[in-house]
């Protein structure tokens, strides 16, 4: 079973981290989130989620892919915990799965684990950088996906169940939610 790790702090877009629990979790994958604070952190908009662990306990290895929600603070808080930006770089070191929405792959950035060609929050892309932007939904490059926002969501986590799963798991989950 693929298993994933999601880091998360006060912050956190709602839409996206739920988005990715819920669809992964219909594929089977294993989902762990990992609070940056408080293992009872709150969304952007109030939610409250409790996490299963604390960031510094996390360990790359027992992991396929590491995935970033946006919103903020979260995605600068992402971006400047030492935890998240070294499990990032130690997932690009073991050629492992990197995944970022909205504001997050700033995060990415600040880890010098994006690669060329990405998407995020329309204007964050200036806080990265203009090359390599691209205005698509989702954008896959090498071992990283991106997407851009909350409306963009369930495409993402259903390309991290492409990615980490059949492609019969993948339609039986897409035709699940109607998409």
């Amino acid at each position: 079973m693929p298993k994933i790790i999601i880091p998360i702090s006060n912050g956190f877009e709602e839409i996206e981290a739920i988005s990715i629990i819920d669809i992964c979790r219909r594929a089977n994958i294993e989902v762990i989130i990992a609070s940056v604070e408080n293992i009872k952190t709150i969304g952007a908009h109030n939610i409250k989620i409790e996490a299963n662990c604390k960031i510094e306990d996390v360990k790359a290895d027992d992991f396929d892919m590491i995935v970033l929600p946006g919103g903020l603070p979260n995605a600068f808080t992402l971006a400047e915990d030492i935890n998240v930006q070294n499990l990032l770089k130690e997932f690009k070191e073991k050629r492992k799965k990197i995944a970022a929405i909205c504001a997050a792959p700033y995060a990415l950035h600040k880890a010098d684990v994006l690669n060329k060609n990405f998407t995020c929050y329309p204007s964050f892309e200036e806080k990265i950088r203009l090359d390599g932007y691209s205005k698509e939904d989702v954008v896959v490059d090498e071992n990283v996906i991106t997407s851009r926002g909350p409306a963009t969501a369930m495409k993402f986590a259903l390309e991290i169940v492409k990615t980490l799963t059949s492609k019969e798991t993948y339609e039986n989950v897409k035709n699940g939610l109607l998409a």
